[in-house]
């Protein structure tokens, strides 16, 4: 019986099915393709991740304007710094410098980008024929990654609505 025992075991043994693991060819070919779908993946999301940190410039730039305005009704002319607007934003971010000035017929601000990010200008500008009620318009501008925003992007000029210019474009709202 211990000898029938035996080739019964061996007989088991060497029926019953290997585990096997992964051969180097399948591990190449789902590295493979996790570096495809990576190589594909990655570009999309730093685009939107720059998107994200440009809308920040884009709602402290509306603010700063909505700020002008505000400051506009209640003094009869427009601030010259962000503080004195009263509406509690920082001026330096990890992403944006921010800035703003009076101008004649209107106010500029600007959102400089640290690094590889779409600079920003906006302004308010008076919009009225001279000697009539005058009302407040105001725009945001859009350049391409290097420029730096400045007074000169926007034509503001007491009169007529305020445009993008020197290489800015408006961005939609």
């Amino acid at each position: 019986m211990k000898t029938e025992f035996k080739a019964k075991f061996l007989q088991y043994v060497s029926n019953r099915k290997k585990e096997e693991g992964f051969t180097l060819i399948e591990l190449l070919v789902v590295i493979i393709i996790i570096g495809i779908l990576a190589a594909i993946a990655l570009p999309s999301f730093l685009s939107q991740a720059n998107k994200a940190k440009q809308s920040e410039a884009k709602q402290y730039l509306a603010s700063i304007n909505k700020g002008q305005q505000a400051y506009y009704v209640e003094n009869t002319k427009f601030g010259t710094d962000i503080p004195s607007l009263g509406i509690g934003i920082k001026t330096l971010t990890a992403n944006y410098t921010y800035g703003a000035a009076a101008i004649a017929g209107g106010a500029t601000a600007g959102a400089t980008p640290a690094a590889g990010l779409k600079p920003y200008a906006a302004g308010v500008g008076l919009v009225g024929a001279a000697n009539t009620d005058k009302t407040t318009q105001t725009i945001l501008c859009e350049g391409a990654v290097g420029n730096t925003p400045a007074a000169t992007n926007l034509s503001i000029n007491g009169t007529a609505a305020p445009v993008c210019a020197g290489g800015f474009t408006a961005v939609s709202k």
